[in-house]
């Protein structure tokens, strides 16, 4: 059972943690706002509550004193500045590191006493105002549905509720011991629905008043209340307020299943999310979700595939029979097969979609990134995303991020120029970054863009001769394209010095790289002072894609449709010879041509036929024909892994099963292209 609200933690943990971040970089970027700050003092006070019910008491300290500087700045005592967004980031990263530690199961490798005594000092030192010694700080908590249907139940009691803030004083040695006191008095009188802080939670030595409010459901009228409790030992101050009429109303209809979950595990986890500013509408349905781990979506994925897989074989079974019989009940074998089609279909979709996130939550990432980054580099940097909505399978999402964070890095140390060298090029001082993704042609599509210095051809091929990437005659026969294209050779780099953020000759090969292992292409568009592109064209979805089935001899293989740029068929005297290597001339391109059976040990068809289908596949600017010996056609393919036993194979990205039960092999290639793309014949 602790493993499940390990998980529910870890989920609100990943969510409060961004949102932290966000409104951070607002309240950096915009001034002080209350709705920011009461925002962060909110997701801190989530995240004390559930990380301490959870036993992880570093967490637990951490955002306690975060919360009370929050609090500080919330009551006006403490003003927002350059020091204290910087403390609350670091702040940030030291929960980050200790959310990994969690992850892993691992003990907290990052001592929090340091950072805790800096967030105390930091309270000490600039705090403007001090404690009212006549009137309580007014900081009501957020109630949850189960708090809100206890003051509904006591309304129709007939009782007054409201909260009650409580000053003890500074003078008093145990100041928990007293609040415990004066919480067990007021439970006589009535019924105490809610402490804030919890009475677990105070701080025992505080030198400072210590500020307590309780929500109290009773039959007194609120001056004999605040009679009563006024009279009891070491109160200093006391205000009754009645509850404000919204605050008892079930708002949020969404968080109905969230909080009432959260109410049976230890702690809540999911905070009110309503959008400011949205109403609820009284008629409105109640919304209903659930949380649903990866690995049952993995499973429910992986038997939808196998019913694909089953689908082509009735499919196959019922074409067969038809050739054979013409009865009724083939024809009725060939209904129930067109029924089965579309009942899977429909069940693929849904399936997929359940798997599908909107990109915002990577892109989210980015904008602390892009503030750390700048600031490091003295640069002005202005982060512009489009796109959010645009959705991508999770697995997806998560693979995609470390290439993009490359990408990234790279805008910001190379592409996008000091403030002076801007201005000097008649340009703004701050530099634009933008980030955006939209769907095209049943792909998605990043794009990286900056408005910097651009990529130099020429200084690509001067970096690339120094370091021996190249030769002096290939660099002589390199077009401009081709040497910005050098940026993805293994080993290049520009960079004058080695630094954190790049120069070490590692990046974007291994961008490349990681982005075809996803079946993704990328590509360049750059001009010399205004600034480079990149695009990235990925699949929807890793595990079901549609591909060309193709004969080698008398084994059947297949081509990922996403990398098929067009199919011709072509004359053996179409094939001409340059410098060795086989080409094709397809409307004034130069393609070279490629024998896969070569390189998979297969014989070649007869070389008696007329025609020889090519496929050209394509990866950015390359493009390769492929000599294959028969066309069978398109369909839905299920990615199966080779396995441990066989591991990675050249040129292979996996398997799938055919309609008939045999094993193809599905062709990488990317792979394909490194390796067979310059062959010489």
């Amino acid at each position: 059972m602790m493993s499940d609200y390990k998980e529910l933690f870890l989920e609100e943990l990943d969510e409060q943690l961004q949102l932290m971040d966000d409104e951070i970089l607002k309240l950096e970027q915009a001034g002080e706002s209350e709705r920011v700050i009461q925002s962060l003092f909110r997701a801190a006070h989530t995240l004390k509550g559930s990380s301490a019910a959870m036993g992880f008491e570093e967490m637990k300290q951490v955002t306690h004193e975060m919360e009370h500087l929050l609090d500080l700045v919330r009551n006006k005592e403490l003003t927002v500045s350059g020091a204290l967004i910087d403390l609350l980031f670091k702040s940030m990263d030291c929960l980050k590191q200790l959310k990994e530690n969690i992850v892993r199961g691992d003990a907290p490798s990052v001592d929090v006493s340091g950072r805790i005594r800096e967030l105390q000092s930091f309270s000490g030192a600039h705090t403007v105002v001090s404690f009212s010694t006549a009137t309580p700080a007014v900081s009501k908590p957020v109630l949850n549905l189960d708090t809100r249907l206890k003051v509904q139940e006591a309304q129709e009691r007939g009782l007054r509720v409201c909260w009650i803030h409580v000053q003890i004083s500074a003078d008093c040695v145990i100041k928990g011991a007293r609040a415990y006191v004066i919480h067990s008095n007021m439970s006589e009188w009535g019924d105490v629905l809610l402490t804030a802080p919890e009475l677990e939670a105070i701080d025992e030595q505080g030198s400072a008043p210590l500020d307590a409010v309780f929500l109290y459901a009773g039959s007194q009228s609120f001056e004999e209340l605040k009679a009563q409790v006024a009279n009891l030992t070491d109160v200093a101050a006391v205000t009754v307020e009645e509850i404000d009429s919204q605050e008892s109303e079930l708002l949020n209809p969404g968080a109905a299943v969230a909080d009432t979950a959260a109410a049976a595990a230890p702690a809540t986890f999911v905070p009110d999310k309503q959008a400011e500013g949205e109403q609820a509408s009284p008629g409105k349905a109640k919304s209903q979700t659930i949380r649903v781990s990866v690995e049952r979506l993995e499973h429910l994925m992986n038997l939808v595939g196998e019913l694909v897989i089953d689908q082509t074989r009735i499919h196959q079974v019922e074409r067969t029979q038809s050739r054979r019989f013409s009865d009724e009940t083939v024809a009725e074998l060939g209904q129930i097969s067109d029924h089965l089609s579309r009942i899977i279909g429909d069940l693929q979709e849904s399936v997929m979609k359940a798997r599908m996130l909107p990109i915002e939550q990577l892109f989210n990432r980015f904008p602390r990134m892009i503030r750390d980054l700048s600031r490091d580099l003295g640069k002005d940097i202005e982060l512009a995303i489009e796109g959010k909505d645009t959705e991508l399978d999770r697995t997806l999402i998560e693979e995609i991020a470390d290439p993009l964070i490359h990408l990234i890095g790279n805008a910001v140390d190379h592409g996008i120029e000091s403030p002076e060298k801007r201005e000097l090029a008649g340009k703004s001082r701050k530099g634009t970054l933008t980030i955006r993704a939209a769907h095209e042609d049943n792909q998605v599509v990043i794009y990286v863009e900056d408005d910097g210095a651009g990529i130099d051809p020429a200084k690509m091929k001067g970096s690339a001769l120094n370091k021996g990437i190249i030769s002096a005659e290939e660099a002589e026969r390199l077009s401009d394209r081709e040497a910005i294209e050098l940026i993805f050779r293994p080993g290049f780099s520009t960079a004058a010095a080695v630094s954190d953020i790049s120069g070490r000759g590692v990046g974007m090969d291994i961008v490349r790289s990681h982005i075809e292992k996803l079946n993704g292409l990328i590509d360049i568009d750059t001009k010399l002072g205004q600034g480079t592109s990149f695009k990235i064209r990925l699949p929807l979805t890793l595990a079901i894609i549609i591909g060309l089935l193709v004969k080698l001899h008398d084994q059947t293989y297949i081509i990922p449709m996403s990398n098929i740029a067009e199919i011709v068929r072509v004359t053996y005297d179409d094939i001409q010879s340059i410098r060795g290597q086989s080409v094709i001339l397809l409307r004034n391109q130069v393609i070279p041509v490629a024998w896969i059976h070569e390189h998979f040990h297969i014989p070649k068809a007869d070389k008696g036929r007329r025609h020889i289908p090519l496929v050209i596949v394509g990866s950015a600017e390359k493009r390769l024909a492929l000599a294959v010996d028969e066309l069978i056609g398109n369909q839905e393919i299920v990615i199966k892994s080779l396995g441990s036993y066989i591991g990675k194979v050249d040129c292979i990205a996996g398997a799938t099963i055919l309609g008939d039960g045999k094993v193809a092999l599905i062709l990488e290639v990317s792979g394909i292209i490194s390796k067979l793309g310059g062959k010489r014949t």
